[in-house]
């Protein structure tokens, strides 16, 4: 199993990926919705935001759960190493909701049908941030 790390690798790497546009996103969020009388700018972002979801967070989430899942089939023992391993997976599915809900908001903005106000996405924004931790925590602690 010497290919395992280097499937492990791409998958931490991947996770980070993923992390990044789960992080900016929301942010991207945020000025879109508190300068919306300004039409340049936000034609910008919405390009921005499509590009950020559709060329960076869309691979990286599916190459986080296809490596993902390819440890799990490969080192099936994980499975009876405790509740950690289940409790991170709760969370990475989370996560994945996470992610589907802003390809929702991203929708919306882009078609100028959302009502959510900046305010709403700073909040919004800390989601990915407290899952990313019980996840992190989970693998690296395991202490279930």
């Amino acid at each position: 199993m010497a290919y395992y790390t280097w499937i492990l690798s791409f998958h931490v790497l991947s996770f980070l990926s993923w992390m990044a546009m789960l992080f900016y996103l929301p942010r991207l969020f945020v000025y879109h919705r508190e300068h919306n009388d300004n039409e340049g700018f936000l034609e910008v972002v919405k390009i921005q935001e499509y590009k950020l979801y559709k060329y960076i967070g869309q691979p990286a989430l599916w190459a986080t759960l296809l490596s993902g899942l390819t440890l799990v089939l490969l080192n099936q023992g994980v499975l009876q190493s405790g509740f950690w391993f289940y409790l991170k997976i709760i969370f990475a599915i989370l996560l994945l909701i996470y992610s589907f809900s802003l390809d929702y908001f991203r929708i919306a903005l882009a078609n100028d049908a959302n009502f959510k106000s900046g305010k709403f996405f700073r909040f919004y924004n800390e989601v990915p941030t407290i899952l990313s931790i019980v996840i992190v925590v989970m693998v690296v602690v395991k202490p279930f």
